[in-house]
Order: C-alpha cells, then structure tokens, then sequence
C-alpha cells in the first residue's frame, strides 16, 4: 500500500510537470530559439521518466526490502480492498481516455507499431503510465491477500518489489523513447522517400538529395534537401520548381512546417569534378 501511495504521488506530480511541459513547449520561436520550443515537451517526458524511476520504482524497491526483512503480520485488510477498488476505477477511467486517444490517433497502424512510432510524449507517457498503475494494483491487491490469508507477511514486501520493477521497466522505455526524440530523431525510412520522390516528381529537377529530417515537436518536422537542376535552367524556372515542391511535402506531410532546399546546376557540379581531377 505504502508503494501504490508513493505511485499515485508521482503520477500526480508527473501529470503536472506534462502540463508545464506542453505550456512552454507552445512558445512561439524568438531570437534565441529561431525553430521554436517545441523539444521542451520532450525534456519534461525524460524528467517525468526519470522521476517514474527512482521515485517510484526505487523507493517501491526499498520499501519491499525493508518489508521484507523486517515483516509485520497484517491483522484487517478491509480497507486496504477498499481503496485499491477506488484507485482501480479512477486509474482504469483515465487509461481508457488515453487509450482511445492514442487509437483515434493512430488510425490504420498496429498497435504496438504506433507506438513506438508516435512522437506524441505526453500520450504515450499517460498511457504507460496509466497501464503500470493498474498492473501495481493487481499485484499489491495481490500481495495483501497473499500475505493475509497465508499468514506470510514476506509476501506484501514481495509484491512491493514487484511493483517496483514494473515502474522501473515502464520507466527505462519511456527514457528511451524521450531520448531519441531530444536528440534529433528522423522521420520513418518510408516519409523520406516520398519526400523525395515528390520533389523528383517536379518538373525541372533531375535529382533530389537524401532528405535530412528531424523532429522539432510532436506535429513539426524540419526538412533539408539539395536539389540539382538542367545547366540552362533559368532562375525563374528553379524558384517555381521548388515552390511547387514545398507545396507538395506540405500536402502530403503536414507534419513537415519547416523546409530548406539547396539547388544546383549540373553545369556546376561537372566543372567542380573536372576541376578536381
């Protein structure tokens, strides 16, 4: 019990530090952050992770072990059935709202696809979240009966631990997905081909570059690419070329808010390697 209490504590301050994240993460960009604050969603979900950890799955852990070792014989667990009850219909209330989020989401997508996939931290975190609290009150409902009907008080400091884990591997996946998306993940192998192909498409350019992509928030992706054209393409021609560009990834991508193209001239190219050799 004392393990779901410090549970529901860091679910609670953790939910708060989300909201401080998405409030500063919609700043508009200014001079010191010309692409904006986007990543400050990001930063919070590592911090909630990290509090996941070792405020809870840590003190979980010790709280065990010292239950454990030190065992108390259990004499009335009527309110112990109670509250857990009570916890079990708020925390499945609020997995079911972030579950079908995440569904209306995802559309066609697997699940477990989508969910890797997102670069929405603050539903995959509450749904995570939310799925671990009510898997920590199964195992402490659990362990209370356990450790009254048996008469073995080891066992409550057992599902402690248990608990513990559980948070703690919650915690290690949600650090992993915040890290790669802090520091500069890409979008999917599939959206920077049609990127690519969309700009081939145009008429005028010959080849399009790789497309270097990253995330800047959850719906805002930046996109940079160079782009070769015919030598006697007049400028005209590549500034149309290119705006029809931009307009295609956006129709097609409308995650895709920022885009840097680098044009240039076959001519160019072919007397830089001349001139190489």
């Amino acid at each position: 019990m004392v393990s779901e209490a410090i549970h529901s504590t860091v679910d609670c301050g953790n939910e708060i530090l989300l909201l401080v994240g998405l409030a500063r993460s919609r700043r508009p960009a200014d001079a010191e952050h010309p692409f904006g604050y986007g990543k400050e969603l990001y930063f919070w979900s590592l911090i909630v992770a990290v509090l996941i950890f070792g405020a809870g799955g840590g003190i979980s852990v010790y709280e065990g072990v010292v239950h454990m070792r030190n065992p108390a014989p259990m004499m009335d667990p009527h309110w112990n059935y109670i509250v857990l009850a009570m916890a079990t219909v708020f925390e499945g209330g609020s997995f079911l709202i972030a579950l079908r989020e995440f569904h209306r989401s995802k559309g066609d997508m697997p699940f477990w696809t989508a969910l890797h996939a997102t670069k929405d931290p603050t539903t995959i975190t509450v749904l995570a979240e939310d799925a671990a609290a009510l898997g920590g009150l199964v195992i402490a409902a659990g362990g209370v009966y356990a450790s009254h009907q048996w008469e073995m008080p080891m066992l409550d400091g057992l599902a402690s631990v248990l608990i513990g884990v559980l948070l703690a591997g919650v915690a290690i996946f949600l650090v992993r997905e915040s890290r790669s998306l802090l520091v500069g993940e890409s979008v999917d192998r599939e959206m920077a081909q049609d990127i690519r192909r969309l700009v081939e498409n145009e008429h005028g350019i010959v080849r399009a570059g790789r497309p270097l992509t990253m995330y800047l928030g959850p719906d805002e992706v930046l996109v940079t690419l160079d782009v070769e054209f015919e030598k006697d393409t007049d400028s005209h021609d590549i500034a149309d070329a290119v705006e029809r560009a931009e307009h295609a990834i956006r129709d097609s991508h409308p995650t895709v808010k920022r885009i840097y193209i680098e044009t240039r001239l076959l001519a160019m190219i072919t007397h830089q390697v001349k001139d190489a050799s």
